[in-house]
């Protein structure tokens, strides 16, 4: 399979060009300074004179709170972005497998999302995201929109590497305990990208390592695999939270991989197994 991944300098896609390299793929990887998905020439240059069969577009700014103070860049990056990625993959024929969130919903029901819940985003971020699963739909079969939550790796930035810190610095850390979802691991998610991608799904799926819980929780559980006392993590509420942030969080972020679930595919594990793996591999490093 000849891949082309955007955003593969982040957590997800060092991650998903690694399977795709070990699986004999030829792969076309570009981080933010290799391919400014933002620029619909560079964007179609890449793509047209490529010709991949499947682009992951991993790429997309994630900084939730600074997106609701900078609205042009979020819908540029995550929205207007995805439209010229979705032309260039209709001009070359290539599948288009586009990465989103859980923020594309309010977060109020009282269970799990599924793929045909309304959608109703409460930020800048979620309304950008949204128009980008908008813009990669517009083709039809040709594309899947892949959402995912509370994204966790061992490259780059992520809540995990945050509490190990903490966990150093602090005898007592506050997480909120009412907000809850699915921490997805990328080593897990990445080679489920893979299949999704060399099946070539389309429409709306959700993909996440399975079991639920607060941010409360998660943490306690990262400190637990470090060894230390859980009760050292204490709980708040996000109206407790300071300072307070700028972007509003789903209350509910739990998404219910149904559509993976029909189409007879293995569910990503229980989160806790590749949390283990990620703090013990933090930890040696």
């Amino acid at each position: 399979m000849r891949i082309l991944i955007t955003g593969a300098g982040g957590q997800l896609g060092v991650d998903l060009v690694a399977v795709c390299a070990e699986a004999g793929d030829e792969v076309f990887a570009f981080d933010r300074a290799g391919l400014d998905i933002s620029s619909r020439s560079a964007v179609l240059g890449a793509v047209t004179s490529l010709q991949p069969d499947v682009v992951v577009n991993c790429a997309a700014w994630t900084a939730v709170d600074a997106c609701e103070s900078d609205r042009p860049r979020a819908y540029d990056t995550n929205g207007t972005a995805v439209r010229w990625i979705a032309e260039a993959c209709n001009r070359s024929d290539s599948h288009l497998v586009h990465l989103s969130t859980d923020y594309v919903f309010d977060g109020l029901l009282d269970r799990p999302y599924h793929e045909a819940d309304a959608t109703n985003p409460q930020s800048v971020y979620g309304r950008s995201k949204l128009a980008g699963e908008r813009e990669a739909l517009a083709l039809g079969a040709d594309a899947a929109v892949v959402r995912t939550s509370w994204v966790v790796g061992r490259n780059g930035h992520n809540v995990v590497k945050t509490v190990i810190r903490l966990a150093h610095e602090r005898k007592q850390l506050n997480f909120v305990s009412d907000q809850i979802g699915n921490p997805t691991f990328t080593h897990d998610l990445a080679p489920l990208l893979r299949r999704i991608a060399l099946d070539r799904m389309s429409g709306i799926v959700h993909a996440t390592n399975q079991e639920a819980c607060s941010w409360l929780v998660f943490a306690q559980e990262v400190v637990a695999a470090m060894g230390l006392d859980p009760a050292i993590v204490q709980p708040i509420t996000t109206a407790q939270l300071q300072p307070p942030r700028p972007a509003p969080r789903p209350p509910n972020s739990v998404l219910d991989n149904s559509v993976l679930r029909s189409a007879g595919y293995p569910m990503l594990r229980d989160f806790r197994a590749p949390l283990a793996e990620t703090v013990k591999a933090l930890l040696a490093t």
